[in-house]
């Protein structure tokens, strides 16, 4: 299902997990051991960043933080980016992040 995925410019790898962070499938560069690392990664990164939307929140007490829409984390060659239970890496050089989170946006629809 996710597989198309991998058309999309500069993504290297992506992967699917369930909201207990169970690993459902992966494709890409990476073996599968990295790709469920990578589906770990990312849903406890999801829990943070929600629990800092949470927190902005109700700080500010303006609405729009939450949920959040997705994060990206990016270093100089490659990024993670993630919307809802999906995860891929991109080459930065390679990529447009905003088409990126555009499309798992999408597919995190279906």
């Amino acid at each position: 299902m996710i597989r198309q995925l991998m058309v999309l410019d500069g993504v290297a790898a992506i992967a699917s997990f369930r909201d207990d962070g169970q690993f459902v499938e992966g494709h890409g560069i990476l073996p599968e051991e990295q790709l469920r690392a990578l589906a770990t990664f990312a849903h406890d990164y999801k829990r943070i960043v929600q629990g800092n939307a949470d927190q902005l929140s109700m700080f500010t007490q303006l609405s729009g933080w939450t949920p959040p829409g997705g994060w990206i984390v990016r270093a100089r060659g490659m990024s993670v980016c993630s919307v809802a239970n999906l995860v891929c890496l991109v080459e930065n050089a390679e990529g447009n992040l905003s088409e990126v989170m555009r499309e798992l946006r999408e597919a995190s629809r279906y």
